[in-house]
């Protein structure tokens, strides 16, 4: 997952750090929550299966270049529903971290912009699940209805917060405009997979009773 490289420098790649620094202090307060309601050895094992996730999300499944960015199948709301907000934050910042220190250093100058763009639309799903999942609803009973909202949320984040980097970094010449809208064309591909992934991963879920309990995986899976 990454803005193309050239799209942002100068200095307005410094609004990429402020903007990462604050989603980096939201995902701290989440963390610290987690931490007291559940204790560090849960948090790092959910933290560390959603790292392992983003990888093989980011460079084992299809992915493909399509105009300012990647397409790529995050499965921000799989990693959510199954293990927590401030596990799945984890893994998307610390999985991000290892392709741009391992797999493609020409990413890393962009990195505050991409962990914006993975994070806010995550907090922002963290937020509507309060009010599209009713209370008494354990994640294992949700309706396809609300799992393509909660995805389309995520994903519908992704798409603007790429654009705002590619607008803010090369303005609104033809090419760019051009690059933009094919982007979030192709991402289309990606809302109309992953509610059924989602669906498919609690389905599972439901069926293995035996995580219920489990401290890798989130309270809210079973218990509503």
């Amino acid at each position: 997952m990454h803005i193309e490289p050239g799209i942002i420098t100068g200095a307005k790649i410094a609004l990429s750090y402020a903007t990462a620094a604050g989603a980096t202090v939201y995902a701290a307060k989440l963390t610290w929550e987690n931490l007291r309601d559940r204790g560090i050895l849960s948090l790092a094992g959910r933290a560390l299966i959603a790292t392992i996730a983003v990888v093989i999300f980011f460079e084992i499944l299809p992915h493909v270049s399509v105009g300012v960015s990647e397409v790529h199948f995050i499965l921000g709301s799989s990693l959510l529903l199954m293990l927590g907000t401030a596990p799945a934050a984890i893994g998307l910042a610390a999985g991000l971290l290892i392709q741009a220190l391992f797999l493609s250093p020409s990413d890393l100058p962009q990195y505050g912009a991409n962990l914006t763009t993975l994070l806010v639309p995550l907090f922002g799903l963290h937020v509507l699940s309060k009010h599209v999942i009713a209370k008494g609803t354990a994640y294992v009973d949700l309706t396809y209805k609300q799992a393509l909202a909660m995805s389309a949320t995520y994903q519908g984040g992704i798409v603007a917060w790429v654009a705002f980097w590619a607008f803010y970094g090369a303005g609104f010449g033809a090419e760019n405009v051009a690059g933009v809208m094919s982007f979030g064309a192709a991402y289309m591909a990606v809302l109309l997979i992953e509610p059924i992934a989602d669906l498919g991963l609690l389905a599972i879920a439901k069926g293995k009773r035996r995580f219920e309990g489990s401290t890798l995986v989130t309270p809210r899976l079973y218990a509503a």
